[in-house]
Parts: C-alpha cells; sequence; structure tokens
C-alpha cells in the first residue's frame, strides 16, 4: 500500500473515533455542565501525561522559556474547551463541526500578527470566501443565533490561537511543557467552579468520560501513524471526514438532519480550507505553514497534543 494512503486510511480512522468521541460529549451535555465533563475527562488523562513526563529525556525544567505566550495559550486553550463542549452538547453536530472547520482560515489569518506571514491575493480570496461559508451555515437574520453558535465561533477561534502560538513557541519549548499547562490549567479552573455546577454522576456515566479520555488519546495515536505514513498535505485535508461522521451519528443517535444551508456552508468552507491546505504545499510557500503544520484538532487541554509523540517518533520540531 502507497505510504500516501495508508496515511489518509489511518487519519480517517483517527477523525471516526474523534466524532465518536463528540458523540459523548454531546451524550454527556444533555445532563451536566462543560465543566464537570472537562475536570473529569482531564482528570482521566492524567496517567498518559504523567508516563510522557516519566518517558521525556529532553533536558530542562517545566518552567516554560516563554511564560506570556504559554499564558495566553493556556486561557485560550481553557475558553476553547468550555465553549467546545458547550456548542456539542446544544447544536447539531454537524452544525458545530461546519463552524470549527473555519480553523483553519483563522489560523491563516492569526500567523499575520503572530508568526509575521503574508498572506497573498489568492489566500486572501479564500479566507473570505470561507467566510462567507460560515454565514451561509449560520444564516443571521433568518435563524435565532444562540449561546451555541457563538460558544461554536469563539471555540474555534481560540483553538486557531492556541495552535498559532504553538508554531510561535514550540522549537524553543519542551513538548512535555506545552502539553502540562493547559491541562494543569484545566483541573484547578475547573475544579475551582465545579462546587457550583456539580451534579451526582452516576456509574455508567463516569465509565463514558473515562472512555472520552481513551478515545482522544487512541485518536491521537492513531492520527501519528497516519503523519508517520503519509505526507501532511494527505493526512491534513481528512479532518474534514468528520462532517459525515456527524450526519450519520447526528440522524441515529440524536435524530438531526442536515439542512440545505448547512450543507452548503460546509462545502463552502472546506472548499477554502482544502485550497489554503494545498498552497501550503506547494513549493515555494513559506516553511511555517501554520494549518498543514496544525496536527491535532481544536485543542481543549482535555487530550495529549500529539505533537509531542511525532517529535520523538521523527526527530521534528516540537511546534509540528
Amino acid at each position: 500500500m502507497h505510504h500516501n494512503i495508508k496515511g489518509a486510511l489511518l487519519a480517517l480512522l483517527a477523525f471516526a473515533v474523534y466524532a465518536t468521541n463528540d458523540v459523548i460529549v454531546k451524550f454527556l451535555g444533555g445532563d451536566y455542565s462543560p465543566v464537570q465533563t472537562i475536570f473529569f475527562s482531564t482528570l482521566f488523562s492524567f496517567p498518559l501525561a504523567v508516563l510522557m513526563i516519566m518517558r521525556d529525556q529532553a533536558p530542562g525544567t517545566l518552567r516554560p522559556v516563554h511564560p506570556g505566550w504559554m499564558a495566553a495559550r493556556t486561557v485560550a486553550t481553557l475558553i476553547t474547551g468550555v465553549t467546545a463542549f458547550y456548542a456539542f452538547s446544544v447544536l447539531p453536530l454537524a452544525q458545530t463541526y461546519t463552524i470549527l472547520f473555519a480553523s483553519p482560515l483563522l489560523i491563516t489569518l492569526l500567523a499575520i500578527p503572530i508568526l509575521g506571514e503574508r498572506i497573498h491575493v489568492r489566500r486572501a480570496i479564500a479566507i473570505v470566501i470561507g467566510l462567507i461559508g460560515v454565514f451561509v451555515a449560520l444564516r443571521p437574520g433568518e435563524t435565532h443565533l444562540g449561546l451555541g453558535h457563538l460558544a461554536a465561533v469563539v471555540a474555534a477561534i481560540g483553538g486557531s490561537f492556541a495552535s498559532v502560538v504553538v508554531r510561535r513557541i514550540g522549537s524553543d519549548e519542551r513538548p512535555i511543557v506545552i502539553m502540562l499547562y493547559p491541562m494543569m490549567a484545566n483541573f484547578f479552573v475547573m475544579g475551582a467552579v465545579l462546587g457550583f455546577v456539580y451534579e451526582p454522576m452516576p456509574a455508567t456515566h463516569i465509565g463514558l468520560v473515562a472512555i472520552m479520555a481513551i478515545l482522544g488519546s487512541a485518536a491521537g495515536l492513531i492520527i501519528i501513524g497516519a503523519y508517520k505514513s503519509g505526507e501532511a498535505i494527505v493526512v491534513a485535508p481528512m479532518q474534514y471526514s468528520q462532517i459525515i461522521w456527524a450526519a450519520i451519528f447526528g440522524y441515529f443517535i440524536f435524530s438531526e438532519s442536515v439542512d440545505l444551508y448547512t450543507a452548503a456552508g460546509a462545502a463552502i468552507i472546506i472548499a477554502s480550507g482544502l485550497y489554503i491546505v494545498l498552497r501550503e504545499g506547494t513549493r515555494g510557500a513559506s516553511s511555517k505553514r501554520p494549518v498543514l503544520q496544525t496536527r491535532s484538532r481544536t485543542e481543549t487541554g482535555t487530550n495529549l497534543r500529539i505533537g509531542a509523540f511525532l517529535d520523538r517518533a521523527k526527530g521534528t520540531d516540537s511546534s509540528k
């Protein structure tokens, strides 16, 4: 099997696992605050984080080299986690994914002030068209836009900012530091708020949270295999397959349907995102390539960053 085909198939599998994880997020969101779900999901992710720390042979402390950027990224990740979990709990799966799919467009925009990137006319047009797709999916003025829609937009912005910051500081920071600070922040901040929103959880729901942590870690490991097997330009677009799983899971589990506006908006956003990915993969493109080198999904701090594993497996820099 050709290495790119293998990479693409592994990526498809990984994003199917991620979509299954999101189904659990949506299911639990009907009964519990995102704060509670995030807290326990983070708690169940700690054993693997500790294992990574034990195996990390890179010299240095756990203090960040760039505390300001690390603090900004940590805050962005906290906000992204709460808003993403809330959006999944109140919006149809397909609509949530459609809004989150705007991340490559936002990453490209944020790379201008943070990475010093330049946007040429074609990519600028792609961004504008993609943002139009967001408006098509949201159709303001024709439908009621609630907190869920705002949460999804904030999650897309926050996750994009966190990803670009990793590109900014990743070559200087240890991967374990980049991973650990958002997890610790989630644990302490969500733990501090938990007493105000806590609802008793039966053993089955606690088990579902544990499964979430397992699925998130498993999907990350599969993505590692995908990037080791195939080129980033082939693997990265596979994230858009989640819209298919959203339609399937939404219909059969939550009795949701994909309306025409959401489908049209998703098509526009995906087309724009694919164009940006393909442009970054061409010869002569900037070496920063912020979209192609963002190998994880929208980051919430509840699962491990795959970049740390990729660094160990391939010896690349930690910003990827």
